[in-house]
């Protein structure tokens, strides 16, 4: 099967999502290409959900400069999405003396960088504003902020898809292959892009494809990237945790740590995340939790908030960053977009790694002036920027509760307990316009099975839905990705 576009994504992640969001205002057929069954499978859905100021970053850094202003635009951005969003600021804390001249430089980086809302505070603040942690001083990040990581990457989708671009899960790319060069946009395809038997054929190629990135690269001719994964390691707590803090909290970093330590984050949803280490593996599947990096996880951790206790865990996670400096190196890293020298037509985006959710539209919108530079786009007239999400039951008052299961008895039906998630919102999930049917595209759309019990009450019901509402049979249901079915077999 031979399917043709002007521009073709590869990766769903927050990037690659916020490039189709960003280029579906133009007139261009577009396809986005995703090996996992949904959106945000990958890093963008394994990371902490902070917007971060921008402060960390080296001046005169792509990282710093759309790590910057991505933070000015986020919340709007949100608003437009109908994504949840909350500036909560955050505290980089002081444990003794020797962390202390590190404040100081981080808020001399800051102000470099044009960050604002930037300020060093002392123990009586800090007392003020999180009396639990730890800490001689604090540089505090009054705009540092916390989004749903899930809900951005799969609402900057839908949203594209509302506006023509057509998504395709599932599919993961096996061969590119570079065709005779056109004079542009819809002259003539550049690329052949192989995904098993079907053959997508572009003059536009935009790799977006995370930890892949560079094989991908070397795909279509261009070896000269290299992306060295990063493990990153996450306790999950219940939600009584926020009740000692509300703010993301961290150390100072150290050099060499390989990331900026182990921190606290609240989320939206109101749990808190320890994490993450920063371990370099050997290549970009190694995503097992281990017992030695956990128990420094949560040691680390009570340094900075020794109110934790072990009975607050209730889950753990592991992501893995696409570093593009190897082990033991002294050079930093920053993200690399590029137009291929060797793929004329090809845009390589390699090494985005944190703050890459943060820059997400910066970085779209890089993309996008390149390619207008480079081709000349022309803007559609109808192009919709808004996009509304599924109600969320759990967050209405009563009347708006007692309306819905009035309008639909499905909203009468609890599926998870945990997090108060109803039948109808399952069914919303499962009707998406990418037609993701994964249990863990109900969970990362519907928040089932990231309560207390971890889905040990609503997998089953999960299931039923699945088998008798969707007429799924229970060996085709699929966890994440193709080929993992939870089910085999019968038991009687």
């Amino acid at each position: 099967m031979i399917r043709n576009f002007d521009a073709i994504i590869i990766g769903g992640g927050a990037v690659g999502c916020a490039i189709a969001y960003r280029l579906s205002r133009y007139d261009l057929k577009i396809a986005l290409l995703e090996r996992n069954l949904d959106v945000c499978m990958g890093t963008s859905g394994k990371n902490s959900g902070v917007v971060h100021a921008g402060f960390n970053n080296r001046t005169g850094s792509l990282m710093a400069e759309f790590c910057v202003d991505g933070n000015k635009r986020f919340e709007q951005i949100c608003r437009t999405l109908d994504v949840p969003y909350k500036k909560t600021g955050k505290l980089v804390v002081a444990l003794d003396e020797s962390d202390l001249p590190i404040i100081d430089e981080l808020l001399k980086t800051g102000e470099r960088n044009g960050c604002v809302g930037l300020s060093k505070v002392g123990r009586a603040e800090m007392d003020m504003m999180d009396p639990y942690v730890r800490g001689l001083a604090a540089l505090h990040s009054s705009n540092t902020a916390i989004v749903n990581p899930f809900l951005y990457t799969i609402h900057l989708a839908q949203a594209a898809h509302q506006n023509g671009v057509e998504f395709f899960p599932g599919s993961e790319v096996t061969a590119i292959e570079r065709a005779v060069a056109s004079a542009g946009v819809s002259a003539g395809a550049r690329f052949n892009v192989y995904c098993g038997e079907v053959v997508y054929k572009c003059d536009i190629l935009i790799n977006s494809a995370g930890l892949y990135s560079d094989k991908v690269a070397a795909m279509a001719g261009d070896t000269q990237y290299r992306i060295y994964p990063s493990r990153g390691e996450y306790f999950v707590l219940d939600k009584q945790a926020t009740e000692i803090t509300g703010r993301p909290v961290y150390p100072v970093p150290r050099k060499g740590a390989g990331g900026l330590g182990v921190h606290l984050t609240p989320t939206t949803d109101g749990n808190m995340l320890i994490g993450p280490s920063a371990e370099y593996v050997s290549n970009c599947e190694e995503y097992a939790s281990t017992r030695v990096m956990m128990d420094n996880l949560f040691a680390e951790a009570r340094e900075l908030l020794p109110e934790l206790s072990r009975d607050m865990i209730i889950g753990a996670y592991t992501g893995i960053r696409s570093k593009t400096v190897p082990p033991g190196s002294e050079s930093f890293g920053d993200f690399i977009i590029d137009e291929s020298t060797k793929s004329p037509g090809m845009i390589n985006l390699v090494g985005i790694e944190s703050p890459g959710l943060t820059a997400s539209m910066p970085i779209a919108e890089r993309v996008c002036l390149m390619l207008d530079a480079r081709f000349g786009l022309k803007e559609k007239d109808d192009w919709k920027a808004q996009y509304k999400g599924n109600p969320v039951f759990r967050l209405l008052d009563i009347n708006e509760q007692s309306k819905l299961i009035r309008e639909n008895p499905d909203y009468g039906e609890i599926v998870c307990r945990c997090e108060s998630v109803t039948k109808a919102e399952v069914i919303n999930a499962l009707n998406n316009p990418l037609g993701a049917t994964s249990l863990v595209s109900i969970k990362n759309r519907a928040r089932t099975m990231m309560g207390r019990c971890q889905g040990g009450y609503c997998y089953s019901n999960l299931v039923d839905v699945l088998r008798n509402d969707f007429d799924i049979n229970a060996r085709d249901i699929c966890f994440r990705s193709k080929g993992d079915h939870p089910f085999f077999g019968s038991v009687k």
